[in-house]
């Protein structure tokens, strides 16, 4: 046998070797999944057992296991009315083990498939916790916090009376808080760079949509700071008057009335602006 022959012989030994490498991996990964299928299948305890080990393990504190018995029974029974409360218990002990992703697919599942349900309220709580509790700090993008947000405020609207909205409402202003905090710091970065309508658009943001946050009165002095750069004396005046009519004994106000008087104006509300419709309950946009 020539070099060449010798070579050829040696890649089809390895190949060979190669396919049945691949044979074997796919057999025993069937057969790891059939035997997954096998001990389902075999696992014929009634739901309600199920459900009620899994309880008995979350209050004994063992939250993992009891995720996995509640996972088990969703599984075995899925249209069951175990499996409807196996989703939200999961929801649940996924959070408190601070795995929020696989918490919040839990609940948006059962919004899903039960969005009538009396735990829909709860779900959309887990939902909102869910996120909030991955809020990054302001400095990043606020992505998690909008959702947290949102998630908040459809429970607010929707459920009204239940007992989740209370905390829901204060944790929604804190992430609106949080969000009109953004804006001023992006606002901010502009007006610096004197690029006074893309600063101007930012504040806006936070007088129209956060107005209630404790940036507003910020807002408003760099609206008059923003204007009066542009020469929109008018505009300027307006944000004065309406800081100072809302603010009085702000520092925010005496500044916003200082930069107007060294130009030889005052604080004048026009009624028509932006502005005075937003502060007067109009829909602006």
């Amino acid at each position: 046998m020539d070099l060449r022959q010798t070579k050829l012989a040696g890649e089809r030994a390895k190949a060979a070797l190669k396919i049945a490498a691949l044979a074997i991996t796919l057999a025993l990964a069937a057969c790891s999944s059939k035997d997954d299928l096998d001990d389902l299948a075999l696992n014929e305890t009634p739901p309600e057992v199920l459900y009620n080990e899994g309880l008995a393990l979350r209050a004994q504190g063992k939250l993992g296991p009891a995720s996995k018995k509640f996972e088990e029974l969703d599984k075995l029974y899925p249209y069951s009315e175990y499996a409807k409360k196996s989703l939200v218990n999961m929801a649940y002990l996924n959070f408190s083990r601070g795995k929020y992703t696989e918490a919040i697919t839990a609940a948006q599942r059962f919004l899903t498939l039960y969005p009538g349900n009396e735990d829909a309220a709860y779900a959309l709580y887990i939902i909102g916790q869910s996120y909030f509790r991955q809020m990054p700090d302001i400095t990043r993008d606020q992505a998690t916090t909008e959702k947290a947000a949102s998630a908040f405020n459809e429970l607010i609207q929707r459920y009204p009376d239940s007992e989740y909205t209370p905390d829901a409402e204060a944790k929604l202003r804190a992430a609106s808080d949080q969000l009109a905090g953004k804006e001023m710091q992006v606002g901010r970065f502009y007006l610096k760079k004197r690029n006074y309508i893309a600063a101007i658009n930012r504040f806006k943001t936070v007088v129209i949509n956060y107005q209630t946050t404790r940036h507003v009165e910020e807002a408003l002095f760099r609206l008059t700071e923003g204007y009066y750069s542009l020469g929109v004396v008018n505009e300027a005046q307006t944000a004065a008057a309406v800081l100072g009519h809302n603010f009085p004994d702000t520092q925010w106000y005496k500044d916003a009335y200082s930069l107007l008087n060294k130009g030889g104006y005052e604080p004048s509300e026009d009624s028509g602006s932006w502005i005075s419709k937003a502060f007067r309950g109009i829909n602006v946009l």
